[in-house]
């Protein structure tokens, strides 16, 4: 009978925004332990997170299989640990815990479902160290190494941000960053006739992706927006209700970072293959499969210009009125 063998692979962090080891492996050769270990690291985050588990394998339904936690999950608690090296010395070693997430949604992921153990650390990052990563398995070590992405800080907008005209959000690159996604989000209340509850709403806009040079940080780095096409944005997606009353928010502007691991899965997990072509699959885990990488966003939430407020509320008939 035919066997298989089914990597646990969280959609979650395949969706997200992981250079390392370059590996090819062959998650369909004759059967072995293959362990599985997804981690992305942020300084500023208040918890660490990371995933392991294991490929498994057997005849049949792969979905079926999913369903039974030791296809995917370690019998017992593996030490995992993570040690920081900064200017030559190492930093005090973390170590982890385990936590099980309980009430999944069926249709969150199949691999996930009902429950998940996840490796989790309260202990803060610095941002200038290099981290190893290191999960014992029998008499077996994995390993993973990563830089940290730094802070880095938007330099436009700053108090307000105008769509009267083309303008770019401008920002310096980070430090061990190189790949960056801005994303902009319009908010707005809304008091529908006949009510009196208002409601907070919002429009998210997609910006687009710039790579930096370099990963040594401190690049003047923009992407561009148009401000007809924000205007045309809102008339798309705001339906038109007689009498309503609508006020402008502030806009979030987001700019995430990942570094050189996340931003090389990440093209090649979205890379177009041919029907003849094997897809590629990287991973910088020694000893094992997945990913060990870091990345930051940054955030800045300013209102609208006057001028811009006022072409939106006297020129679109969306309902936004001034405010009071």
């Amino acid at each position: 009978m035919k066997k298989h063998i089914y990597p646990f692979i969280p959609a979650l962090l395949i969706a997200i925004l992981f250079t390392g080891c370059d590996n090819d492996v062959n998650l369909y050769a004759d059967y072995k332990e293959i362990p599985v270990v997804y981690g992305l690291l942020d300084f500023q985050n208040d918890t660490i997170w990371l995933k392991v588990t294991k490929a498994f394998s057997g005849p049949g339904n792969a979905l079926e299989f999913a369903q039974n936690p030791d296809s995917s999950n370690y019998s017992s608690k593996l030490e995992v640990t993570l040690t920081g090296r900064k200017n030559g010395n190492n930093l005090p070693v973390i170590t982890f815990d385990t936590i099980t997430i309980h009430n999944k949604n069926a249709g969150d992921s199949i691999f996930y479902y009902p429950d998940q153990l996840m490796y989790y650390s309260t202990a803060k990052l610095d941002q200038e160290a290099e981290y190893t990563l290191n999960v014992k398995l029998n008499d077996k070590d994995i390993t993973a190494k990563t830089k940290i992405v730094n802070n880095f800080h938007i330099s436009y907008p700053v108090r307000t941000i105008s769509f009267t005209s083309d303008k770019e959000i401008k920002w310096n690159s980070a430090i061990n960053g190189k790949r960056y996604e801005v994303d902009m989000i319009f908010h707005y209340k809304e008091l529908l006739p006949g009510t009196s509850d208002t409601l907070y709403k919002s429009i998210s806009w997609h910006l687009g992706m710039k790579h930096s040079i370099s990963t040594s940080g401190y690049e003047n780095m923009a992407i561009g927006y148009s401000g007809e096409n924000f205007y045309k944005l809102l008339e798309n997606k705001l339906e038109k209700i007689l009498n309503v009353e609508r006020w402008t928010g502030n806009i979030d502007v987001y700019v995430a970072c990942a570094s050189q691991e996340l931003d090389t899965y990440i093209e090649i997990n979205n890379g177009s293959t041919g029907l003849l072509q094997e897809i590629p699959v990287f991973t910088n885990i020694n000893g094992g499969v997945g990913l060990f990488a870091s990345r930051h966003t940054v955030h800045q939430s300013v209102p609208m210009t006057v001028t811009s407020e006022r072409k939106l509320v006297e020129d679109y008939d969306l309902g936004f009125k001034f405010k009071q």
